[in-house]
């Protein structure tokens, strides 16, 4: 195939999602490449939280807890990420954070098999999963044992109480097999857990078909919840009976409103709720996933894959050596996000976003791109190669300004 712009926008008139863009707020001039770290704005959320605040908050006021269900918030919205991520009704729910879910799922997931002696990770695991990790290890006198991403499958044994993962590496998008994985950790009587920060919203999760035991997951990647959304936590259904929360907060009783001194359980996955939920966020969230009500999740899948073997080819063709690519080639091993190594890949980063080509950097020096298949364009992915090279030719990335070091990164 020829390519060149004008093929990329063929591509975008034939995409089956291309109205899917116009669900979003994208502004003029900005090629965004980012959305694996901030989803962007859905058009309809401005208007909930306004009328969220204004009518509900405003008007109603604490009537709003139950006139508008702010209390079964947290179950609601969990019921609409599940069906994103393979999980049937009533076994997800949205509260919290990803740390503190990952917390709960691993130290609940630990004590059902107190026989065992370590939780099993990979060295690909976005850090604050490893610092939950090693907090949850202590607690249970378990060993925290890290192995590189390829050595997971041989390292799960008799003696593995947890086997932990993100299924797609923030850093360099490998995605490991879930199926494979959780079946083998099964095998070897232990409780498989899987981060899904950068899965939710971006692909296809099967959940339920994987038989996965539990799962976290948050909101503001690409399911665009906005800064800050909160997280979600899954339990499968045969495990939620046992499952405990070690965080008992009043949210996750039977009966909150009872006020009683001892703590009992709820009874389906409201059990894994602590505080009172953050209505706003969760609002938010809520009307955000409106966006994928319509979408055939398969199709969307199939044009991360082509967005991503499209940035990948036009870097090969255009830029050559000077970035090594360390997003796996075979689309089935990868994320919806596609990692490039450089020296100065901060600067490089940074003089992109001066033109309005907004990825990210993540250290020590990587150059990552999100592509979200509901408002990335084929296009997009031309142009922002075309700004790479440009930038790259003309040394654009060496003026003092591109490497200072910001807050964030």
């Amino acid at each position: 195939m020829s390519l060149d712009r004008s093929r990329c926008l063929e591509l975008d008139a034939s995409d089956p999602l291309a109205a899917m863009r116009d669900r979003f707020v994208l502004p003029e001039g900005v090629v965004y490449l980012d959305g694996n770290s901030l989803g962007a704005l859905p058009v309809g959320v401005a208007e909930r939280l306004q009328r969220t605040i204004r009518d509900e908050w405003g008007i109603m006021l604490i009537r709003s807890w139950n006139e508008a269900d702010w209390a079964s918030l947290p179950r609601r919205v969990g019921d609409r990420v599940a069906k994103l991520i393979g999980a049937p009704p009533g076994c997800v729910v949205v509260c919290e954070s990803t740390s503190i879910n990952l917390y709960k799922a691993t130290m609940g997931a630990a004590a059902l098999r107190p026989e065992r002696g370590h939780i099993l990770t990979d060295s690909g695991n976005f850090p604050t999963d490893m610092y939950v990790m090693r907090g949850v290890a202590a607690h249970h006198g378990l060993d925290l044992v890290v192995v590189e991403p390829g050595a997971v499958e041989s390292a799960i044994g008799e003696d593995t109480a947890v086997v932990a993962l993100t299924q797609v590496d923030y850093r360099t998008g490998r995605r490991h097999d879930m199926h494979r994985l959780t079946r083998l950790a099964h095998d070897a009587g232990a409780i498989a857990v899987w981060d899904l920060a950068h899965s939710a919203g971006a692909f296809p999760v099967a959940l339920g078909d994987c038989d996965v035991d539990l799962a976290v997951g948050c909101g503001y990647k690409y399911l665009n919840g906005g800064p800050g959304a909160p997280a979600f936590v899954y339990v499968a259904p045969r495990l939620l009976p046992r499952m405990s929360n070690p965080i008992t907060g009043w949210f996750g009783h039977a009966r909150p409103f009872d006020f009683s001194l001892e703590f009992d359980p709820a009874p389906g996955i409201d059990r894994l709720r602590v505080g009172t939920p953050h209505v706003l966020s969760l609002a938010a969230l809520d009307e955000a996933l409106d966006a994928f009500e319509d979408v055939d999740l398969v199709e969307l899948r199939r044009k991360s894959e082509r967005l991503t073997g499209l940035f990948i080819e036009l870097v090969a063709n255009r830029l050559g050596a000077q970035f090594e690519l360390i997003t796996p080639i075979d689309p089935a091993h990868r994320g919806s996000h596609v990692s490039l190594r450089h020296d100065h890949a901060y600067a490089v980063i940074q003089a992109l976003i001066d033109r309005g080509v907004i990825g990210d950097f993540r250290a020590p020096d990587v150059a990552r791109f999100g592509f979200a298949p509901l408002y990335t364009r084929f296009v997009d992915v031309w142009d922002a190669v075309a700004t790479m090279a440009d930038v790259m030719s003309t040394a654009a990335w060496k003026r003092p300004e591109f490497h200072v070091r910001k807050a964030v990164t």
